[in-house]
């Protein structure tokens, strides 16, 4: 967050402050929500913030709609996966470990830097 308020401020003075605040504002509670409901860590949430400082306010919502895609794809593809594992070594005997959760950063970062790269 520190790094996006300096790069505004340098841009742009305090226009910038205000922009960096305004994103990190954006960012954080755009996935407050899903943290408050026990779908998201507190990690993911201070990653969307610190984006949003960088970012600013319009191009987060942009990454924010592209991470959720990402991170349905991403997912999904762990689902299956994890099937496909299972059925392959369900024959064998072995124990399939149980994931609680799927790291969601991955998901974010990708959806900041496609906001980035197609508003940039």
């Amino acid at each position: 967050m520190a790094s996006g308020l300096v790069l505004h401020i340098s841009q742009a003075g305090w226009r910038g402050a205000v922009t960096a605040g305004a994103g990190t504002l954006v960012g954080f509670t755009v996935f407050l929500i899903f943290y408050l409901l026990k779908g998201m860590g507190a990690g993911d949430l201070k990653l969307m913030a610190g984006f949003g400082s960088l970012l600013g306010p319009s191009v987060i919502l942009c990454a924010a709609w592209i991470a959720a895609v990402v991170g349905a794809l991403i997912g999904v593809g762990y689902a299956v996966g994890i099937s496909v594992w299972r059925r392959h070594l369900a024959g064998a005997g072995a124990q399939v470990p149980q994931a609680e959760t799927i790291p969601y950063a991955p998901a974010i970062v990708a959806g900041a830097w496609l906001a980035e790269v197609a508003l940039g």
